[in-house]
């Protein structure tokens, strides 16, 4: 399945259904992220029941520390 992922086509595994596998393809489930799905800013809670589908835009936003 092809997704648009922070704006580039990225091919992701069927297996990969939901954000919450998204996230765990990328291993970013332990940190915190922020996810917008279609342009919809989604609570953490969401991220399990919510499906992708081929086509899909999503925004992964995380938090880099450093000075």
């Amino acid at each position: 399945m092809e997704l648009v992922i922070n704006g580039d086509k990225i091919e992701i595994p069927n297996t990969v259904e939901t954000v919450s596998h998204l996230l765990q393809h990328f291993e970013l489930e332990q940190k915190v992220i922020i996810v917008e799905w279609n342009k919809t800013i989604l609570e953490k809670d969401s991220h399990q029941g919510t499906k992708i589908c081929d086509g899909d835009r999503v925004e992964l936003v995380h938090f880099v520390g450093g000075g």
